[in-house]
């Protein structure tokens, strides 16, 4: 995250509620393509007002954003995930990730232990997220992120999903956590290990102990993301591997059969 109000304040997080919003009647109409995004921006934020986002938030975080043609454009070609696994590995760089994460999890073997101890989580899946997501926190992304989301929850396709993400992120911005220019990757991700805004509020965790909550912070995002596999369903000591009871964690984590497969296997990779 940047430095104009990317830290989550600890103490507030677990405060902060997602709220189920539904869709009421005479709600923001979606739409597939960019025409009708202004109109559905002006309903949406008379909706989000009516539910407790307020006026100068609204102003602020909506006061860029404009119709994210990359996002849809990624978002309608993932191709990587139609890729073979010796593909999709290759591609991904797999070989690279796990050389890198040996040598991190040597030269972090405090940090790893510390995680494990606390949330079950290895050391090997951690590094394989990290890796894959981010290049062990290289690029988090360059995506203005209300513009992504927004367009997203304006989109047909998945526009319940993102709404709920579009609230996160007005939510976060709300409470001064997140600028409303704040850049990230396409689909609206945050840091190191790629948080959605919702699950940055339901699973961040202050790994460095440093008083706040920051996904740019490396020890923040992997205590976060073992945070999140541990909410997932993942056992200490448990097998992670396609079959076995904890890959039902990194399903959790990604819906794409292949990237699930690559995690694993990196991961184990890693762990030796």
């Amino acid at each position: 995250m940047n430095d104009t109000g990317g830290k989550l304040p600890a103490a507030g997080v677990a405060a902060l509620i997602i709220i189920g919003f539904a869709t009421p009647a005479g709600a923001a109409q979606c739409g597939n393509n960019s025409k009708g995004f202004p109109a559905w921006i002006t309903q949406f934020k008379k909706e989000a007002a009516r539910a407790g986002i307020s006026e100068r938030t609204l102003d602020r975080a909506f006061a860029n954003v404009r119709y994210a043609t990359k996002t849809i454009s990624l978002d309608r070609n993932q191709r990587s995930f139609k890729l073979s696994f010796d593909q999709f590995m290759q591609k991904r760089g797999a070989n690279t990730i796990i050389s890198q994460g040996k040598k991190l999890k040597k030269r972090n073997a405090g940090m790893f232990d510390a995680i494990e101890k606390k949330y079950g989580v290895p050391a090997g899946p951690l590094l394989a997220i990290w890796g894959m997501e981010s290049g062990f926190g290289r690029f988090s992304g360059n995506q203005h992120t209300m513009s992504a989301v927004a367009t997203l929850a304006y989109d047909c396709r998945r526009s319940a999903f993102f709404t709920e993400q579009l609230y996160a992120q007005l939510q976060l911005i709300q409470k001064g956590w997140l600028s409303p220019d704040f850049k990230g990757a396409a689909h609206g991700e945050i840091g190191q290990t790629q948080f959605l805004p919702a699950n940055v509020v339901r699973f961040g965790v202050d790994g460095d102990r440093n008083g706040s909550i920051d996904l740019a912070s490396s020890a923040d995002a992997l205590a976060s993301t073992a945070n999140f596999l541990r909410a997932h369903g993942w056992s200490r000591g448990g097998g992670y591997q396609p079959g076995e009871g904890n890959h039902r964690a990194i399903q959790g984590w990604n819906a794409a059969g292949v990237y699930q497969k690559a995690i694993a296997k990196i991961g184990a990779d890693i762990d030796g």
